[in-house]
């Protein structure tokens, strides 16, 4: 697994943001799959709200590229 942090430069990025700034994914449409295929944890628990907002202290794993990703405060 890579272990990942991405710096908020706002108050909170959207989950399916996130997968796509990260490169996990290329579009939303894939976004949307992966997270409500269950595909995505937040913080230990599979999260399948693509809008949901993330902020700093986060923690989120993608099985499709086994990555976890922290999320830090601005």
């Amino acid at each position: 697994m890579r272990k990942l942090t991405f710096h908020l430069e706002e108050e909170y990025i959207r989950l399916d943001d996130l997968l796509k700034l990260n490169g996990c994914v290329d579009t939303g449409g894939q976004a949307k799959m992966l997270i409500q295929g269950g595909g995505v944890k937040l913080n230990g628990e599979v999260c399948t709200m693509r809008g949901k907002k993330l902020r700093g202290g986060e923690i989120v794993y993608v099985r499709e590229c086994d990555e976890e990703i922290t999320v830090a405060g601005h």
